[in-house]
């Protein structure tokens, strides 16, 4: 399963890659990829494509709350479904970051009637378990904070044996990976999903005769998932948690820079959670969340392939419209306050040095979201982009140098971030100076004919591109309606990038690219120190 360290969206129509993604594959490539440009179809078959589209697509919101968008393609016997939750790691409680992702692993654990025994003896253990566990944890926490671990060490050994005894007993009532065994054996490949800071998302592909069990299988861990094995996968969490960032430079560097661009909004916090929350997150507090954001009415599921709507959509109405309702989560209200003065992040390892800033920008609803891509691409699409010809090309100071929006997310104002990683014998501070002097010319000089015009294309050909097979449509269906609340919004955006102009770039660019809003972060290679040499202890020989 994908987590947000891996996967991050910056809108619906572009999916990014997530910086620590970007950093590792940097330092596996001495440079960047020639891309080729692709031609978007003429605007009349554009128009014909949406048409055609609209025919066999259908959107249902049932009673309940929960949206339905059912499209045909009958090309082959399967289809694929995406699943998205409108909650991503930015909902996270305060004190339990990384619950999001949390609650995506116990997804796959199974339902009330799948991977147990015997259900309604599981429950009762598993009652059992959070009993436990909050004694524990309660005299742990009051320990710890008063200095008095040693003095209570008897009574917490017992307390957590207690609870280890409490987890050996309804351990005896699972069937360890029954939900994705049963999808499997009925077909189901790519069985995936994501935690993004934004949205939460499932999915896989199935055979088309599987609908009926599909839906069962869906509709039943969205409305009756069980956190059984929590504990035991939020180790596994906290283990993720060491690989991706505590044992990685990498990883620590985008965490010290997210902290310091991010004041007050939760986009500061990493998506897999700080190790403090991870350890100390119960399963009573993953079904509060459940209860709170996996409710039919914040969830979007679409269907491509070869179904039939009219018998479809009763069988889907049938399993996910038995749901129970509930309101839909209430809007976050934090808003992160405007940057005033630059903010810098330097770190001190034994490893390749890298050069990260990031400016302030707004959320996906911007009318300049697509300026935003424009210069993305214009500055880090290929070898014919500014950055790799400057950096890379021409200066040979960089063994990678990219531009990117929408990090970490797009539901919220996010960042334009930059990364590059110097060639050997350069620095970081080379690096800092010539993006700057790029970004000083996008400020004071209109990018060419040329540029644009290969922006448009890359992006009109990116949008269709997407709709190409049946998971990409049906991610782009979900995403479109969730964020939008009507999927055709994706064609509008093939009318939003003709739009851009040079000096809507200009604009931007000098709105955004301002050195109060800039927080930059970095790592500095530092020589290992030698160990101490050791005295002769025997004297001389």
């Amino acid at each position: 399963m994908r987590s947000s360290l891996t996967l991050s969206t910056k809108s619906p129509a572009n999916p990014r890659r997530a910086i620590t993604f970007l950093l590792t594959a940097a330092l596996l490539l001495p440079a960047l990829h020639a891309q080729t440009p692709a031609s978007a179809p003429p605007q009349d078959k554009q128009d014909k494509y949406e048409q055609a589209l609209s025919a066999r697509t259908t959107v249902k919101v049932l009673p309940n709350g929960l949206t339905l968008i059912l499209s045909e393609r009958h090309e082959a016997p399967v289809f694929s479904f995406y699943t998205l939750v409108d909650a991503g790691s930015a909902n996270d409680p305060q004190g339990q970051s990384g619950l999001a992702h949390m609650f995506e692993h116990i997804a796959f654990k199974g339902t009330n009637t799948i991977g147990t025994t015997n259900y309604p003896a599981e429950k009762l253990a598993l009652a059992k378990v959070e009993t436990a566990y909050a004694a524990y944890d309660s005299l742990y926490r009051v320990s710890t904070s008063t200095g008095t671990v040693a003095r209570n060490q008897e009574k917490l050994d017992a307390l957590h044996k207690a609870y280890e005894d409490a987890i050996e007993a309804a351990q005896k009532y699972v069937v360890p990976n029954e939900f994705s065994e049963i999808a499997e054996e009925n077909g189901a490949v790519d069985l995936n999903a994501s935690t993004s800071e934004d949205s939460t998302q499932y999915f896989w592909s199935m055979p088309s005769n599987r609908l009926e069990l599909w839906a069962f299988l869906e509709s039943s861990r969205i409305g009756w998932p069980v956190a059984r094995e929590f504990y035991k996968e939020r180790d596994v969490v906290n283990e993720e948690r060491r690989m991706r960032i505590d044992s990685s430079p990498q990883g620590r560097l985008v965490e010290e820079f997210l902290a310091a661009s991010y004041m007050a909004h939760p986009y500061g916090r990493p998506g897999v959670g700080w190790e403090s929350d991870i350890t100390q997150v119960t399963a009573t507090e993953a079904a509060a969340f459940h209860a709170k954001y996996y409710v039919p009415s914040n969830i979007v599921v679409a269907v491509v392939g070869d179904v039939d709507a009219k018998t479809a959509l009763p069988i889907l109405e049938k399993y996910f419209g038995r749901i129970p309702a509930g309101p839909k989560p209430e809007p976050m209200t934090t808003v992160e306050p405007e940057q005033k003065a630059e903010r810098t992040v330097t770190l001190h390892e034994t490893t390749q040095p890298i050069y990260i800033e990031g400016y302030h920008r707004p959320d996906y609803r911007s009318p300049d979201d697509n300026v935003y891509d424009a210069i993305t691409d214009i500055f880090s699409n290929g070898r014919t982009s500014r950055l790799y010809r400057s950096l890379v090309r021409d200066q040979k100071i960089a063994q990678v140098a990219e531009g990117f929006s929408g990090f970490p997310g797009v539901k919220y104002p996010g960042l334009f971030a930059f990364y590059a990683l110097p060639m050997r014998g350069h620095t970081n501070d080379e690096l800092r100076t010539a993006i700057h002097k790029e970004l000083d010319i996008l400020k004071t000089t209109d990018v060419s004919d040329a540029e644009l015009e290969r922006f448009k294309t890359r992006a009109r050909a990116d949008v269709l591109r997407g709709l190409a097979d049946n998971d990409g449509l049906a991610s782009e269906l979900a995403e479109y309606q969730t964020r939008y609340g009507d999927w055709h919004e994706m064609f509008l955006e093939l009318q939003k990038i003709d739009a851009v102009s040079k000096a809507d770039i200009r604009r931007v660019a000098n709105q955004t690219f301002a050195e109060s809003n800039r927080t930059a972060a970095r790592i500095d290679f530092t020589p290992p120190t030698a160990p101490p040499v050791q005295a002769n202890q025997g004297g001389a020989q």
